[in-house]
């Protein structure tokens, strides 16, 4: 049950922004590699924190690491939404972030003071998926990547040994359902659907804890397992109205809270004009444009070409589509080897 705790008017004279607000329920995660600090009057809204959360691959953080600290507050008020709570509106001003659905609803962060407080109602809590993902999600993602200094990029990064590829590419070109079958034949998923890097060296953070596949992703997978496996997870739905199921990869995996990254790959929704040959290297003069096209936030932060330039010189590739899902998988396992240094033999044993 979730409880809240009602202040009474003589609490509002005299703390009426309920700063000297007292939380009974305290949760701390590693996330990205910082200590987060969840205060909340319910316990409802730190289940939404564990789910999101919970069970991650240890990070071990410095002495100097910031600890990050987020308040939840759930308020009452009758249900007024239906299929869908309003998008997230986005604002900024006097130091402070906002992603604002409605009066009731929203998010206030400061990353200069590493905190932010979250404001949900029971309605909005209804809508479990929007809450994690549209507010507490994106508060911690963007007080981690504010004060680590981390630049998040909209892709998946699968490995081998420690070692990572970025998969990076439009949205429907495939990503999560290449990601799921590298997954399913051996290969770690470090995220997949942002990555977190910082500009001056080449590793890689994420949270490996949900993929998100469509329905007809079940058909092109061998293993009875693993079809009742992801047939058996919930199903979301986007805002853009398509419906995934949204796969728990704690479930299955136990992957590294980080990875050096070997190399980028650019997932074309194209199929190959050779079915033997879907992997191709890119031209460097075609390397930073399409980094740029392909990430535009990432692309504006400061020294994001040097990023680029220290991932070019490992490797940057195009993969268009094969026949089946597992060749593209191939594909990324002999690149991956090969600048790695992994024995072919040893990763597929793996």
């Amino acid at each position: 049950m979730a409880l809240n705790f009602p202040r009474d008017a003589s609490a509002v004279a005299t703390d009426p922004f309920g700063e000297r607000r007292r939380y009974p329920y305290v949760m701390t995660k590693a996330v990205l590699g910082a200590r987060f600090r969840f205060e909340s009057t319910s316990v409802a809204l730190l289940d939404l924190v564990e789910a999101a959360y919970g069970g991650l691959p240890p990070y071990a953080w410095a002495d100097t690491s910031p600890e990050f600290r987020i308040e939840l507050r759930l308020q009452h008020r009758a249900p007024c939404y239906g299929n869908e709570p309003p998008p997230v509106q986005m604002q900024s001003g006097g130091g402070a972030l906002c992603g604002v659905v409605d009066a009731s609803n929203y998010v206030v962060m400061v990353p200069g003071e590493h905190r932010a407080v979250i404001v949900a109602t029971d309605d909005m809590l209804a809508h479990a998926y929007h809450l994690r993902y549209e507010l507490i999600e994106f508060a911690v993602f963007t007080l981690a990547t504010r004060g680590l200094g981390l630049v998040p990029l909209h892709g998946a990064c699968i490995g081998l040994g420690g070692r990572g590829l970025l998969l990076l590419g439009a949205s429907g070109a495939g990503k999560s359902t290449l990601a799921l079958h590298c997954l399913l034949q051996g290969f770690d998923v470090l995220a997949e659907d942002a990555v977190f890097v910082r500009p001056d060296h080449r590793f890689a953070v994420g949270v490996s804890n949900y993929l998100h596949v469509q329905a007809d992703a079940l058909a092109l997978i061998d293993d009875d397992d693993a079809r009742r496996w992801i047939g058996g997870s919930p199903v979301i739905r986007r805002r853009s109205g398509v419906e995934k199921f949204e796969v728990d990869l704690r479930r299955r995996q136990f992957a590294d809270a980080s990875m050096e990254i070997a190399g980028a790959v650019f997932v074309s929704s194209r199929m190959a004009s050779d079915p033997n040959v879907l992997m191709s290297s890119m031209s460097a003069i075609d390397v930073f444009p399409r980094f740029a096209t392909d990430q535009p936030y990432a692309a504006g932060q400061p020294g994001f070409e040097g990023f680029v330039r220290r991932i070019e010189k490992k490797g940057i590739y195009e993969l268009c589509r094969g026949r089946h899902p597992n060749e593209s998988v191939e594909a990324l396992r002999e690149v991956l080897c090969d600048v790695g240094r992994i024995p072919l033999e040893q990763s597929v044993a793996s």
